[in-house]
């Protein structure tokens, strides 16, 4: 038979929304059809939103987070030790010393520096080879003074003593004593002046 005329808008609109929510799958269906074709990996519908399955968080800006290897510098291999080169001490001959030590010591540093300074310029214009001018640790002595009355002493002063060294070599044995009457009549006061040979105790 045939339906009421009421009947018709009803039936209309229930087609229309079997209409649109065919239309939504099909696009779903085609949707995963297509990922499928490309080779990506498989996507799931929920609630008609598309959401991946596959992890790309390898690939964000927070990749990497509490790894701190990549920030420690790589350590060098260690090189092997080579072997120290030792230098032979020069003993000098009969017409010629070896290796002198001119200890200059003061207790003011900078007249000690001075004058090392001094001798270092002299051993230049008299062509005596320096082999090297370095400075020696710095000493320091308390003086003690004991009490008039009773054992305890007490601190009375801290004397400190700055040393320099300039080593020298190839000085003749007669042109030694006229070098270091030289230096010996240029001393200043409060400086005290040794000339000592390397390597003499070993003979």
């Amino acid at each position: 038979g045939k339906l009421p005329c009421n009947c018709l808008p009803s039936l209309s609109l229930f087609v229309h929304a079997l209409c649109l929510r065919n239309d939504t799958v099909l696009k779903q269906a085609l949707s995963l059809i297509r990922v499928r074709a490309s080779g990506e990996s498989p996507i799931c519908s929920a609630g008609g939103i598309l959401l991946s399955t596959s992890r790309h968080y390898r690939s964000k800006p927070t990749h990497g987070i509490g790894r701190y290897k990549h920030l420690v510098k790589a350590q060098e291999p260690k090189k092997k030790k080579g072997k120290v080169e030792v230098r032979p001490i020069n003993l000098g001959t009969d017409y010629e010393y070896g290796v002198l030590n001119i200890h200059l010591i003061a207790y003011d540093m900078a007249l000690a520096e001075s004058y090392a300074q001094y001798v270092h310029n002299l051993c230049n214009h008299l062509a005596i080879k320096v082999e090297e001018s370095y400075a020696m640790p710095t000493k320091t002595m308390e003086v003690l003074q004991l009490q008039e009355q009773g054992s305890k002493m007490f601190l009375d002063a801290v004397l400190t003593t700055h040393e320099r060294v300039v080593q020298i070599s190839g000085l003749s044995a007669t042109f030694a004593e006229i070098f270091l009457e030289i230096i010996h009549s240029n001393l200043p006061e409060g400086v005290k002046l040794s000339v000592r040979e390397v390597g003499a105790r070993w003979r």
